[in-house]
């Protein structure tokens, strides 16, 4: 069946999946999903007896998989974070569709997790080909004032060419780029991933196989979300950080 949806936002179950009401079953299952994996568990199976235990949705399931992580996870992803002043004068990458679906999805009401690491995550997804809808343009100029304003020298765009679209994405951001001056290179890669992980240069994603891998990243979709919270009602967060604790007991200031 075709994509024509016009927004990125919530699923009509959503504002009782994650109701008020749900969201201490839903942290705790954070908890214990990530103690799992930090005691060396199996994924899946873990996913599963955590969602079986708290009889959790589907949607509530892939929430509770993206705001988790392992201890050991949590405290590389710490170590290599860089503060967003730290950019200044240099050059960044930021994966693409990651950032910019997750802009997309805040704009237009959907829910925004925000996980264990700090990061910021939606659960929207683009089935293997991604669809404009009418808050794109919008979130590009977001994302372009934002890295404006960290006074970067430039940055990179990876796009996944597999996804189908990413070629008139790119055609779209490169004319936004030309008319407004944007110092921007926008790549069509098969593998935007190992690109990510091999460079020097940080990256701009919360993507967790990416996190666990590169060198140094920023959260950039978490200061581009808070800014637009900060000023509209319409940006729903939805915290399951939780006290970011697990085995090794650290937390999350």
């Amino acid at each position: 069946m075709p994509d024509k949806r016009k927004h990125r936002g919530p699923n009509p179950r959503d504002s009782k999946l994650f109701a008020d009401a749900t969201l201490p079953d839903l942290r705790t299952a954070v908890q214990h999903f990530s103690m799992l994996l930090s005691l060396g568990y199996a994924f899946d199976s873990s996913l599963k007896l955590v969602g079986d235990h708290f009889s959790l949705t589907k949607r509530q399931r892939l929430a509770v998989r993206r705001a988790s992580c392992s201890d050991e996870q949590l405290q590389r992803r710490r170590r290599t974070e860089m503060a967003l002043q730290e950019l200044t004068g240099r050059e960044l990458v930021i994966d693409g569709y990651n950032v910019l679906i997750g802009i997309e999805a805040a704009l237009s009401g959907g829910p925004i997790f925000i996980g264990r690491d700090s990061c910021y995550r939606d659960i929207a997804s683009v089935h293997g080909s991604y669809r404009r809808v009418e808050e794109t343009v919008h979130a590009l100029h977001i994302i372009a004032d934002a890295v404006q304003g960290l006074r970067v020298a430039g940055c990179r765009i990876l796009l996944d060419s597999p996804v189908s679209n990413s070629g008139k994405l790119k055609t779209m951001m490169r004319e936004l780029a030309e008319q407004n001056g944007w110092r921007w290179e926008i790549e069509l890669l098969y593998n935007p991933d190992n690109e990510m992980i091999e460079s020097d240069v940080p990256v701009a994603t919360s993507d967790s196989d990416v996190l666990d891998r590169c060198s140094k990243w920023i959260n950039l979709a978490r200061y581009i979300i808070d800014r637009l919270a900060a000023e509209s009602e319409r940006v729903w967060l939805v915290d399951l950080s939780g006290d970011g604790g697990g085995v090794g007991g650290d937390g999350i200031e």
